[in-house]
């Protein structure tokens, strides 16, 4: 899969092209002040290195206040990032939490935010350092290339835009598609009508690899880790020796795919 250069390449957005750590951090913030209003609410800011490091671990959108919450009782970074399922359980219990209204809690503030200022939201997003460049070469190749994202499409399009990046709304497939990305990659394959395409697909999530590498028909998509997105060390050990995913440094994507 890896020995022929892609006629179509599906890059994921958040912590591959773009890091949204800032914005996570803000809106989980406001987020938590309306969970818990604490007394001091400037003391929150104490925690945004230790939640930076710490964003690998969040696999959906209500684990971010929660993880906030680790962080204020005093939970030490090894532990959550040894034990975050079984520690965000025990909040979540202790607290009489529930996820799913969390979650829309969290949804509620980013929408308001987004509807009240979305330039000042936008402004929380920072492009990885070349990527921009690279886009921009791989879209006057005669490679394809898709964002295939969990952020909704339109601002994924409008942050390019801000980058002097045009891509046409049928090649960003975001939030509202509302499908595992394994199976927008197979639909990518078939809409390309051609026998034997070659798709090599970027994330930084291990596990949405792994959904795709246990799907039979997409057994010749190249799967890459992008070691600069949102993943732990020992995510990126566990695939030392594996034959069908490759971790990819950012040196490594900036450059053309035969050095990939």
């Amino acid at each position: 899969m890896f020995d022929k250069l892609p006629k179509i390449i599906a890059l994921d957005f958040d912590g591959v092209l773009c890091d949204g750590l800032i914005e996570y951090f803000q809106t989980t913030k406001r987020t938590y002040q309306q969970i818990w209003n604490p007394d001091d609410r400037t003391v929150i800011d104490d925690f945004t290195s230790s939640f930076y490091r710490l964003r690998p671990v969040i696999e959906t959108g209500w684990e971010m206040p929660i993880l906030l919450r680790a962080l204020v009782l005093g939970i030490s970074e090894e532990k959550i990032l040894q034990d975050w399922a079984t520690i965000s359980q025990q909040i979540v219990e202790s607290e009489k939490l529930n996820p799913k209204e969390v979650v829309g809690k969290l949804d509620t503030v980013r929408d308001k935010w987004i509807e009240s200022d979305l330039e000042d939201w936008l402004r929380l997003h920072r492009f990885y350092p070349g990527v921009v460049d690279r886009v921009s070469k791989i879209l006057n190749s005669t490679t394809q290339l898709y964002i295939v994202t969990t952020k909704e499409g339109r601002f994924v399009k409008k942050l390019l835009q801000q980058q002097g990046i045009e891509l046409d709304s049928n090649s960003i497939i975001g939030k509202e598609c509302k499908r595992p990305k394994h199976q927008t990659l197979r639909q990518l394959i078939e809409a390309a009508n051609e026998k034997n395409i070659n798709l090599w697909f970027v994330e930084d999530r291990l596990k949405t690899l792994q959904s795709v590498k246990q799907q039979p028909d997409l057994e010749g998509v190249g799967l890459y880790l992008a070691d600069w997105g949102y993943n732990t060390e020992r995510a990126r050990e566990s695939i030392r020796y594996d034959r069908d995913i490759k971790l990819l440094s950012l040196e490594q994507f900036r450059q053309d795919f035969s050095a990939w």
